[in-house]
């Protein structure tokens, strides 16, 4: 039960990763598509040639703005014009997209979906379509892609499409590693593989048979692969494929088997100590009473971390092990009351007490030794709340600030995220996070663009004014001063923002 939870536990991370780079893949060729259709209004060459280039401009801008693109490609059937060819983009060093001569369809059959992938597949299937992995024309270098057929009025105009490096993906899926010979691969449901570290997925002449139960409807499986006997669960991913995470049953089954070793030893040690204790009786009857008179104390004075030795089947085993689940329930009580203290109960986030703990720890370690720290403080205010309270509802309210908080969390993941207010946030920023703050504070910008871009719901949008303020040693005599200097940044932030959405009327937008 252990081994399942941790191939799902690892399972569900792995996913949530892979699923946030699949969608926003997937985002950004559909706006695409969507938009070439809508721009359509014509198959001339002339207009075809306008429609080409604003969708190279649309297209540049989507591309710009997601995660690990290597080409972006709109492509023009070649029975639709022989005239209009369309576009392809590459970005092949990370120095930004350029243009690059597109593909010679016409020497190829394009009702042949064996050849062209990229665009005979989608064409064929008439619908949005990631492929498997193949490389691409004229490049040389592995990826995958996924894919939009374009229509107008009915029939078939070209294929928009992004194609994404192979390595990127993989090296997603490498991270996830369980034991020591555990690892991640993707398939779909009928069992292909699209990525194996020790499979090269490409060379179908050279694929092994896959094993009839990683084709299973259970999220857990076992199978035997190279004679070795594997224990493995699996989650769905957004794009169709299949995210697997497998070890060998003898490393999964590895903690309980040393267990079992464990108490065989320790219980011929006790056998042995129980010969010894009927020689000197009074001391074994003396020392369990000497514990429990200890931990009675102990349980007296409010303190629960005590440890009792005595595990005979007797009276006094018994209350001893009264005592011992005593002191279980009530340090489990203890650490889950402290948690809720801590913890805001809407956003799950730290809330204002641990802020102040926090702070008092810190002032006192620069007490100690004022050049000891290296932090910096960032402080955000969520914009128009009230608006969304007033128009939407308090509910939706609620997620606005949640999704304002889900927000901080993933930018700033590495450091402690606090509500501190009804509207306000904080983190302390430590270590990585502290020397990346600058490329951190525009990701948080960049993100918020995302978020906004991908939803047409208010109240899913994030709206937030940031300020960040860096430890000086040689002027900030407090923590507090720190505090102040972020907040007065985060406060010069939302007034320019607010100023930026006012309109005409005076107003402000959402």
């Amino acid at each position: 039960k252990k081994s399942d939870q941790l191939l799902l536990l690892l399972c569900e991370t792995g996913e949530k990763n892979l699923d946030y780079y699949f969608n926003s893949v997937q985002k950004s060729v559909r706006k695409v598509g969507s938009f070439a259709e809508a721009d359509l209004d014509g198959l001339d060459d002339l207009s075809l040639q306008e429609h080409v280039e604003r969708v190279a401009d649309y297209f540049d801008e989507v591309a710009s703005r997601t995660n690990g693109v290597l080409t972006y490609y709109y492509r023009i059937d070649p029975a639709v014009s022989d005239t209009v060819k369309g576009f392809w983009f590459t970005d092949l060093d990370g120095e930004g997209f350029v243009e690059h001569e597109v593909t010679d369809i016409t020497q190829y059959d394009t009702e042949d979906t064996s050849n062209l992938v990229w665009f005979t597949v989608p064409k064929y299937e008439g619908e949005a379509i990631w492929l498997a992995p193949y490389v691409t024309d004229n490049l040389d270098v592995l990826v995958i892609s996924y894919n939009i057929p374009v229509y107008h009025s009915g029939q078939f105009v070209g294929v928009v499409g992004i194609e994404i490096d192979y390595t990127t993906m993989s090296g997603h899926v490498d991270s996830i590693r369980l034991y020591s010979n555990g690892y991640a691969f993707l398939s779909d449901s009928e069992g292909n593989l699209f990525y194996h570290p020790h499979i090269d997925v490409t060379d179908p002449d050279h694929l092994p048979e896959v094993p009839k139960e990683m084709m299973s409807e259970s999220t857990f499986f076992k199978y035997t692969f190279d004679g070795v006997d594997k224990a493995a669960a699996w989650l769905p991913l957004s794009n169709g494929m299949r995210l697997n995470v497998t070890a060998p049953v003898s490393e999964t089954e590895g903690s309980w088997k040393v267990l079992v070793w464990d108490i065989l030893f320790v219980a011929a040690i006790v056998l042995i100590l129980a010969v010894l204790f009927t020689m000197v009786y009074t001391q074994r009857i003396v020392r369990p009473l000497k514990e429990l008179t200890e931990a009675a104390q102990m349980v007296d004075n409010g303190y629960y971390d005590y440890a009792l030795t005595y595990n005979q089947d007797d009276e006094l085993g018994r209350l001893t092990a009264t005592f011992r689940n005593l002191s279980d329930h009530m340090k489990e009580h203890i650490s889950d009351l402290s948690h809720r203290v801590f913890t805001d109960a809407l956003t799950h986030v730290k809330n204002r007490s641990a802020f102040l703990n926090a702070v008092e720890e810190m002032q006192e370690q620069i007490n100690e030794d004022r050049n000891s720290l290296k932090f910096a403080v960032g402080m955000f205010d969520v914009n128009y709340l009230k608006e969304i309270n007033d128009t939407y509802g308090h509910d939706k309210g609620d997620l606005y600030l949640k999704a304002a908080s889900s927000t901080i969390c993933t930018v700033f993941q590495h450091s402690p995220v606090y509500r501190i207010g009804g509207d306000e946030f904080a983190t302390i920023l430590r270590n990585a996070d502290y020397q990346n703050r600058d490329l951190l504070e525009k990701r948080f910008e960049a993100m918020m663009d995302s978020v906004n871009a991908s939803t047409d719901n208010v109240w899913e949008h994030v709206h937030l004014a940031m300020g960040i303020a860096d430890y000086d040693p040689e002027t900030d005599e407090t923590v507090n001063a720190v505090v102040k200097r972020a907040d007065d940044l985060m406060y010069h932030k939302k007034s320019l923002m607010k100023e930026q959405d006012r309109t005409a009327n005076g107003e402000y937008r959402l």
